[in-house]
């Protein structure tokens, strides 16, 4: 039996974009739902802003992975749901994703996406995001993944990478135990880097990355390239 859901949300210098999801999130906090904040060390406001829209507030060093897990390990939730601080949710969501795991006997999963902008083109990307996604099992960081904290446990949490921890959880996920619940509610996916960076430009990156991950070169210098 699920009992209680956790929310963990890594954040660096956020303060412009996390206030609404917490918002979002409260009514579900009410319903008891617990709602953690890990600040990757901010240079502006994010850990004021978030203020008492949280449970809890963990300062860490720096990187996703880290955060993510520092988080996990003082939530109370026997399910963990990890999200992008500048993710849109609906308040159904919370709910839903526990009984799709009792309904299904799965561990873990994730959501669809839809890019936050207008442009056409956005609509083909997260259109190949979600097919890609169901095709191989793999899960990216911005699809919402949660998991059976007992699972996440398991397998030792997200590796200590600077990047890519999302796809080198999910592969082993994969791999190991099941593939993927895939929801098909979607998640709102912020398209601010596409857009800032340039949408063609932004895809070529992320396949260049992922292909050479995939074929051994150091997450590090990936890193180093994606920034």
């Amino acid at each position: 039996m699920l009992s209680k859901l956790s929310i963990i949300i890594p954040c660096l210098n956020e303060e412009a974009v996390i206030r609404p999801l917490l918002l979002s999130l409260q009514s579900a906090r009410e319903r008891g739902v617990e709602l953690v904040v890990v600040d990757g060390g901010s240079k502006d406001s994010t850990v004021q802003v978030v203020g008492s829209l949280v449970d809890e507030v963990l300062v860490t060093t720096p990187g996703r992975a880290c955060q993510m897990n520092a988080g996990a390990l003082v939530a109370k939730g026997d399910v963990l749901w990890f999200l992008h601080a500048d993710s849109g949710v609906k308040d159904e969501y919370p709910a839903l994703l526990l009984n799709a795991l009792v309904d299904s006997s799965a561990s873990w999963g994730r959501f669809d996406v839809t890019l936050s902008g207008s442009q056409k083109l956005l609509r083909v990307i997260e259109f190949m995001m979600n097919w890609r996604s169901r095709l191989t099992g793999i899960v990216t960081g911005d699809q919402g993944v949660f998991i059976k904290k007992s699972l996440f446990q398991q397998v030792g949490g997200f590796p200590d990478l600077p990047l890519m921890e999302d796809i080198q959880l999910s592969t082993l996920l994969r791999k190991k135990h099941a593939r993927p619940l895939a929801l098909r509610e979607r998640l709102i996916t912020s398209s601010r880097r596409w857009e800032q960076v340039g949408i063609v430009r932004t895809v070529l990156l992320m396949w260049r990355l992922r292909l050479a991950f995939f074929f051994g070169v150091d997450a590090n210098q990936l890193a180093r390239r994606y920034r």
